[in-house]
């Protein structure tokens, strides 16, 4: 478990496991002559990707966002993408010293089943939420997606995932820029998915964005470094330049969703080039 102190906050990655994809798909049109120099694939040309969720203390509320793959895969599914656990979130949480029982709010990025997986578990003939006494936070547009996928996206958007969240009263949809709880914001960042959303983290002068899949892996901040799975590549490179730009002036600390080895890093740059700075002051 990696944790950060930023202001009166904890924030600090509850990993659930990792998996493995495709280098190509991940790198989109970046030819592999190039890709494989930033990250070495396995034999199957697949790059091993961490379930980076975030897990946010503030003085009163406890915030997780994004949750992994779940439980709840095929085996199939699960050969496919090599899904390695442990550990598995309600393991990471509880290491943390959380129950699950005492989180506040869950905030999904989006609803892939990346992100949203352990949201629900299989109880009896249904499925329930994870986190019983959480609210979820999800875009307006990214739910009604969701229920509408194209045959591009289709696969990735598992009903089971997210449905029980209604059923069960739980569910929160919001609709652009949205506060959570004081010092913890949604900013609607789209290109991955029409409703994407990113997580700004303030307490006194320090800022922290969880990315979501604006940007995946710290090999990924080049703004043209897109992958296969952005549903909208031109807006996402609006986004991420833009988001990238504030970063950096503003001195915010990212928070990778997929990166294996660096879960947070400061940008700077040097001689016009973007660089990543990996925190030291890390537990």
């Amino acid at each position: 478990m990696t944790t950060v102190q930023l202001g009166k906050f904890t924030i600090a990655i509850v990993s659930d496991g990792s998996f493995w994809i495709d280098g190509g798909a991940l790198f989109g049109t970046v030819p592999r002559t190039i890709w494989s120099k930033l990250v070495t694939p396995d034999e199957l040309n697949r790059i091993e990707l961490a379930l980076n969720c975030l897990l946010i203390k503030t003085p009163d509320k406890k915030i997780l966002v994004d949750t992994g793959v779940g439980e709840k895969l095929a085996d199939k599914i699960k050969e496919i993408y090599k899904i390695q656990k442990p550990p598995d979130l309600v393991q990471s949480l509880k290491k943390a010293g959380v129950d699950p029982g005492q989180i506040d709010f869950v905030i999904n990025t989006h609803l892939h089943f990346d992100h949203c997986g352990g949201n629900t578990r299989p109880l009896e003939d249904n499925y329930r939420p994870v986190f019983p006494n959480a609210k979820y936070i999800v875009q307006k547009q990214e739910w009604e997606d969701a229920f509408h996928p194209d045959e591009r996206s289709r696969s990735s958007y598992l009903k089971e995932n997210f449905m029980p969240l209604e059923q069960a009263g739980q569910l929160v949809l919001v609709d652009g820029d949205h506060e959570i709880t004081p010092g913890v914001k949604v900013l609607l960042t789209p290109g991955h998915t029409s409703a994407h959303q990113s997580v700004i983290i303030q307490s006194g002068d320090q800022t922290a964005l969880y990315l979501g899949d604006v940007t995946c892996i710290s090999q990924q901040i080049k703004v043209p470094y897109l992958t296969s799975f952005d549903l909208y590549p031109v807006r996402l490179m609006k986004t991420r330049k833009e988001l990238l730009k504030r970063a950096q002036e503003e001195r915010w600390l990212l928070v990778f969703d997929h990166d294996p080895k660096m879960p947070f890093a400061y940008l700077t740059e040097i001689d016009g080039k973007p660089v990543l700075e990996p925190i030291v002051n890390v537990k």
